[in-house]
């Protein structure tokens, strides 16, 4: 065992006291490094899927205004619903793509906070009289991502709800709705069967994708393990 490695059942910032000045300053260099990685590939990675749903949105305005458009051309008879179906299941497909990626983005974005959280544990271990100025978490388990995510109150449902997660889930599931409708009364012609199982899709969808995005989420804090825990563990 090296001189400045912890020992058995030493806490994670045991080794500081035992730093020369020189290793101090080059850890901290080393973190500094790494946080602003951190915080670049969040950003990018933000960037990139705020762009992505920005043109799904675009596509879904394009379709519609499209079908709107073949609607008065065609008088809604002909030709017209082949196209419609065609349209509504293309964009049901890249809804799909782009929920996934969504998705996948909210579980890479805790990863980002709970990588960051312990660089500020680190921070504090180097300089304990800096934690009252940090205002996000120092603890990389599910209290500390909280606080980084929304520091002044406890992290509720609206939050959520309010996310782009669930705005690309509601669009997405009522783009499936629309064509399940649509092909629903292309084979019975009932509009009030196309109604009824449109429905159930797209509640079904919205329940069942909320239900797997909470799935996820949950595996994230059964695979890792907390380097730091809030109630000092």
């Amino acid at each position: 065992m090296t001189a400045d490695a912890p020992g058995p059942g030493s806490s994670p910032g045991d080794d500081v006291a035992r730093l020369t000045d020189a290793q101090r300053s080059l850890r901290a260099q080393m973190l500094a490094t790494e946080h602003w990685s951190l915080l670049a590939s969040r950003s990018t990675t933000q960037s990139e899927v705020l762009t992505r749903i920005a043109i799904f949105l675009t596509l879904v305005s394009a379709g519609l205004v499209t079908l709107g458009v073949l609607g008065n051309a065609t008088q809604f008879s002909g030709w017209f619903g082949v196209a419609a179906l065609g349209i509504l299941f293309l964009l049901v497909v890249l809804g799909l793509i782009t929920q996934l990626r969504v998705f996948n983005t909210a579980l890479e974005d805790l990863a980002y906070v709970l990588a960051m959280n312990r660089l500020r544990a680190a921070y504090v271990d180097l300089d304990p009289g800096i934690r009252p100025y940090l205002m996000m978490g120092t603890t990389d388990d599910m209290p500390g991502s909280q606080q980084t995510y929304y520091p002044f109150v406890a992290r509720d449902r609206s939050q959520v709800f309010a996310s782009s997660m669930v705005l690309i889930l509601v669009v997405h599931a009522a783009l499936a709705g629309l064509f399940v409708g649509a092909l629903v009364y292309t084979f019975t012609a009932s509009v009030g069967w196309s109604i009824g199982i449109g429905a159930a899709v797209v509640i079904a969808s919205f329940v069942g994708w909320m239900a797997w995005g909470y799935r996820g989420y949950r595996a994230v804090w059964r695979l890792h393990e907390p380097l730091r825990t809030t109630d000092g563990g």
